[in-house]
């Protein structure tokens, strides 16, 4: 069984410490392959908010895989931000901006989604989109194959539409025709679990996109308080089959709970 805790939007520098205590807790209880670290790590891409969030991972005791999002890179140091925006998260949580991770049953590919030229909207570029989709071709056909970014590619919400990543219409369906399974964001603060499909023709492959909320932070939206995914996916038994289940924070209780799960149907070629 392959197990994946998908964490995204800590925003350190306003986090609740007590939610921090139990998403490690939380690490410690399901024992995850990897943990997926999807972005806004940090609230303003500071130097103290940067070390507690490599504090953070290196409490995870676990692998960590992550990219960064919009409040990762400085927004009023507008030298930094001119000259090297992403200075802070490469010293704190790794060099490479996109790392991959690849076993024989897993396939996990960072994408940058974030851009200094924009305050808070994510893109995808031509280059990236086939990068990633020449990167998923290549594939165990069995593994789970996943995508992680920061900013979404669909919405429930209609005021999310401005939110989605600009490139999807193209990048999606390239991924999905590619052998994505899970295309996985964050920076809305809103959990869900919504399908995606590759181009249009007579049956065209689908996948699914999910999203995370906001794992420790205050800036929870909606009344939906802190949460992350746990992935699960068989690889002997059924490589079809993988679910998704979101643990909410219960303050009360001072840990997570899970709240749903959800099992999802991953489309193989016969």
């Amino acid at each position: 069984m392959t197990r994946l805790l998908h964490v995204s939007d800590t925003h350190f520098g306003c986090e609740d410490a007590t939610a921090v205590r139990a998403l490690l807790a939380l690490a410690r209880q399901v024992q995850p392959e990897l943990v997926l670290l999807g972005g806004d790590v940090t609230q303003r891409a500071r130097r103290a908010q940067f070390a507690a969030a490599r504090d953070f991972v290196q409490n995870l005791q676990c692998p960590v895989l992550a990219v960064p999002g919009n409040h990762d890179i400085p927004l009023y140091n507008l030298a930094a931000r001119l000259l090297d925006p992403y200075r802070g998260f490469r010293r704190a949580l790794g060099a490479n901006l996109e790392p991959v991770v690849e076993t024989e049953r897993l396939l996990v590919i960072g994408v940058n989604s974030t851009r200094p030229s924009r305050h808070k909207h994510g893109q995808v570029s031509g280059a990236q989109a086939r990068r990633v989709a020449q990167r998923l071709r290549q594939a165990h056909p069995a593994s789970l194959r996943v995508v992680l970014l920061h900013h979404p590619v669909r919405a429930v919400v209609e005021s999310d539409q401005s939110n989605l990543l600009i490139g999807r219409e193209t990048a999606v369906p390239a991924w999905v025709d590619a052998g994505a399974d899970l295309i996985l964001g964050g920076h809305i603060h809103l959990p869900y679990v919504l399908p995606v499909h590759g181009a249009a023709g007579p049956a065209p492959r689908q996948a699914w996109a999910v999203q995370a909320g906001t794992a420790v932070s205050r800036r929870i939206r909606g009344g939906v308080p802190n949460s992350v995914n746990v992935i699960e996916h068989s690889f002997d038994h059924d490589p079809g089959a993988c679910s998704v289940q979101r643990w909410d924070y219960t303050h009360g209780a001072g840990e997570f709970r899970c709240v749903a799960d959800q099992a999802l149907r991953l489309q193989r070629d016969p």
